[in-house]
């Protein structure tokens, strides 16, 4: 019920990673990276499909060696969501996950060895369609841009980029993303404006190393929302040094914050205060653990008392306003009924999953009736 995104999106060029479009009009993709030894296919198998089920539409996997080439043959094979194979040095390798049917090669075309080696590898990505993510990174810029530029700068992570898109160009090869990536917020933030207005191919966002999971998110909170508010970006990887699946719930909400992709619950809560009639954050909490499994998008607000309560629950699909002994509950804006305080998260995790359900039913009984018509 809340509003849409005021956000006009940059026009970019759209490229298939696997079954999954990046840019163009297509949702901004969430993704992020297995931190497991990627030899210990099981191991790496398992964190991927636990970073799926968290909603990512892609994963990144390193690729360091052959050995690691030959565990991604069958990780790709059982993979739930497209595989990103992220490689560096050894052009070999980048071939062979190719012919492996990695979805996407995550290279720099300057770092991989003579030009012989960067034309083989662009040559077998347009054979087989695959696209190729260019990563420039602050704390990987050639030896002459440091010199050049003394430190790290947005210029010298765009002359890095436009280095390694020369080569892609060389070769008439356009099927590529492309990200800038430095800690610094500010420094990210520019690079990305500065090629933004350069080029047509999607942009890949991400404040590298960002930090542990509350500084972490909040730092790339900070920048990529700057870009995104812009219209700039289409698709986000949120680096923490945390649990990748952290990343992805971070990632969705960077995203419901600024009305661009709804995905779960949207939960409305007030910061709590002595005027509350029941205990919120606790509330909140469990609701939260409980409901992690829900993929739907769904507003709800959890107010502790009437000053805002009333307000916030008649813009929402599920609506709690806090009241003594017992809470007035709203479904679909409109009071419901009252629920006794201590029966709060049961209650309302029933009313959410009930809500759900019944907008399910619904989707049904239209398809089935328009694919009637449609015999018809």
């Amino acid at each position: 019920m809340k509003g849409e995104s005021w956000i006009t999106r940059r026009k970019s060029r759209q490229i298939m990673v696997g079954d999954v479009a990046i840019g163009g009009d297509a949702p901004i993709a969430v993704q992020s990276m297995t931190n497991t030894d990627t030899c210990d296919v099981e191991s790496t198998l398992k964190q991927i499909r636990q970073i799926a089920d968290a909603g990512a539409d892609l994963v990144r996997v390193s690729v360091p060696s052959m050995d690691a080439a030959e565990a991604f043959k069958l990780i790709k094979q059982s993979s739930p969501v497209p595989l990103v194979a992220d490689i560096h040095f050894d052009y070999k390798i980048a071939l062979k996950v190719a012919e492996y049917g990695v979805d996407c090669l995550r290279i720099n075309p300057g770092n991989i060895g003579k030009e012989d080696r960067v034309k083989a590898v662009i040559e077998t990505a347009k054979d087989k369609n695959i696209p190729i993510r260019i990563g420039v990174n602050a704390g990987s810029l050639e030896k002459d841009l440091q010199m050049k530029y003394g430190e790290p700068t947005a210029e010298a992570l765009v002359e890095s980029a436009f280095r390694h898109i020369d080569y892609l160009d060389k070769y008439d090869f356009q099927n590529y993303k492309i990200s800038l990536k430095a800690s610094d917020v500010f420094m990210t933030v520019s690079a990305y404006r500065q090629l933004a207005s350069q080029i047509e191919q999607p942009l890949h966002l991400g404040i590298t190393e960002a930090g542990g999971l509350r500084a972490g998110a909040v730092k790339s909170s900070i920048g990529l929302g700057l870009l995104l508010s812009e219209g700039i970006g289409d698709t986000i990887r949120i680096s923490l040094a945390a649990d990748p699946v952290e990343e992805i719930k971070v990632g969705f909400d960077i995203l419901k914050s600024l009305s661009i992709r709804q995905r779960g619950i949207n939960l409305i809560a007030c910061p709590s205060c002595s005027r509350q009639q029941f205990d919120v954050i606790k509330t909140v909490n469990e609701l939260e653990m409980r409901l992690e499994d829900v993929r739907e998008s769904i507003d709800v607000a959890i107010i502790g008392c009437v000053v805002n309560g009333p307000g916030e629950a008649k813009e929402v699909d599920i609506g709690l306003t806090g009241g003594l002994k017992s809470s007035l509950m709203y479904n679909g804006g409109k009071k419901s009924h009252k629920i006794k305080n201590d029966e709060l998260v049961d209650h309302l995790e029933k009313q959410i999953r009930d809500k759900l359900a019944a907008r399910e039913a619904e989707f049904a009984q239209k398809s089935k009736g328009e694919a009637l018509i449609s015999l018809d």
